[in-house]
C-alpha cells in the first residue's frame, strides 16, 4: 500500500530526520541553541541506526533502501541543518556563502563515495576513508561554545575556518577509525553531556 520501508530497521533513521527538520525550524526562528541540540540528537540517531538495522531481518532490497535512506537523511541532518545554523550565527557574507557551498559540495561527494564503496554496504569496516559528514554533529556544536568567550568577529573567523576544514577533511583520503563498542559509548556520553550543557545551561 505504501512505497518505501516503514519497519523498525529504519525507524531510528526517520527519527534522526525529524530532529534535523526541527533543528532547521529552530535555526530559522533564531533559536540557535535548540538548533544545535537537534543537530547533536540527529548525530546520536545516526550513531546507532546502523546497528539497529543490522539486528533486523532484511532482504537485499531493504538493505539497499537503508543505505540510500541513510545518506539522504545525512544530507538534511549534517549539511542542510548546519548551513542554516551557520547563517543564523552570522556567516552571511559572500565569502561565508562560498565556504558553505564548498562545505555542501564536499559533504555530498563524501556521501556519494560512501554509497558506491564497501563503506556503504552491509559488511563492517574498521576505517572510513575521509571524515564522515556525521562528525559535524559533534564538531560544530563544540566550536560554537567559543562564541561565549570570543568577540563576534573573531568567533566568526574561527568558525568559518573550522567549517572549511571539515569540508576538506570530508574528501581528504585519510583513514578515520569507525566507532564501535566503547567508542560508541564514549560518543553517546559526550553527546549527552553536550546536550545537557546546551539545554540546561545555554538555553
Amino acid at each position: 500500500m505504501w512505497i518505501g520501508e516503514w519497519n523498525r530497521s529504519v525507524i531510528l533513521t526517520y527519527i534522526g530526520m525529524a530532529f534535523s527538520v526541527l533543528g532547521i525550524c529552530q535555526a530559522v526562528l533564531g533559536n540557535v541553541v535548540y538548533g544545535f541540540s537537534c543537530l547533536m540528537a540527529a548525530g546520536v540517531c545516526d550513531l546507532f541506526d546502523g546497528a539497529v538495522a543490522r539486528k533486523c531481518k532484511r532482504n537485499e532490497a531493504q538493505k539497499l533502501f537503508g543505505v540510500q535512506l541513510d545518506s539522504l537523511v545525512d544530507v538534511m541532518s549534517f549539511l542542510a541543518l548546519p548551513v542554516c545554523l551557520c547563517l543564523r550565527i552570522g556567516m552571511n557574507r559572500w565569502y561565508h556563502i562560498l565556504i558553505l557551498a564548498v562545505f555542501c559540495i564536499c559533504g555530498i561527494a563524501r556521501l556519494a563515495f560512501f554509497n558506491v564503496t564497501s563503506e556503504g554496504g552491509e559488511e563492517p569496516v574498521k576505517y572510513y576513508r575521509g571524515l564522515p559528514v556525521t562528525y559535524t554533529a559533534l564538531i560544530l556544536p563544540v566550536v560554537y561554545l567559543l562564541s561565549l568567550a570570543l568577540p563576534k568577529g573573531v568567533f566568526l573567523t574561527v568558525y568559518s575556518v573550522v567549517v572549511a576544514a571539515v569540508a576538506g577533511l570530508n574528501i581528504l583520503d585519510i583513514r578515520v577509525p569507525k566507532p564501535k563498542g566503547a567508542a560508541c559509548l564514549f560518543f553517546a556520553l559526550l553527546a549527552a553531556g553536550m546536550l545537557s550543557l546546551f539545554l540546561l545551561v545555554l538555553a
